[in-house]
């Protein structure tokens, strides 16, 4: 039997589904300046991995008539310099839009947790990373960062019956730096 399988059976189905994966994009070049593959690999990675995850939930979630999509990303103002990032998360969304209005009429929401970027998760011996951590948080109007803990609180929030009016939608934790 399907290792999958036998996991959502035995929890007696599959409720959440959470995307968060490494996209493997490559930042610090422009666009015009970068070869085919290297704004494609994140793009191609970021939509097959959302896919293949909220496909196999959603053959779950079909049977139940419920559950929720969640990814992470969501897309804000162009910022250069991010390579394939913003492409992939233009994508991304794209993806979510057609999977709320496929899998809503059967109860399913799909929802996007957008941030700004979150500080405290580039490691700490990454070149560069404290300005990259102050220019995030120079652009909210909160004067900071939403932090994991931030992401986990509205996580809760929009898989709990508390949000079951939302699907379609990116719910914005940029602290006002992308204003919707």
């Amino acid at each position: 039997m399907n290792h999958r399988r036998t996991l959502a059976a035995r929890a007696g189905g599959i409720d959440i589904s959470f995307n968060l994966v490494d996209i493997r994009d490559i930042q610090g070049t422009r666009l015009a300046q970068m070869a085919p593959a290297d704004v494609e690999q994140p793009v191609l990675t970021a939509v097959r991995m959302m896919f293949l995850t909220a496909r196999a939930a959603a053959r779950h979630m079909l049977k139940q008539r419920s559950g929720v999509i969640l990814t992470f990303g969501g897309y804000g103002d162009p910022v250069p310099g991010v390579g394939g990032l913003q492409v992939a998360f233009g994508a991304v969304e794209a993806l979510r839009r057609a999977l709320a209005c496929e899998l809503g009429p059967h109860g399913i929401r799909v929802l996007t947790l957008q941030t700004g970027g979150i500080p405290e998760a580039i490691p700490p011996d990454f070149e560069g990373g404290a300005d990259i951590a102050a220019t995030l948080e120079a652009k909210t109007m909160l004067g900071r960062a939403a932090t994991l803990a931030d992401v986990g609180n509205v996580a809760v929030f929009a898989a709990s019956d508390l949000a079951a009016a939302m699907t379609g939608t990116a719910i914005n934790l940029t602290c006002g730096s992308v204003v919707s």
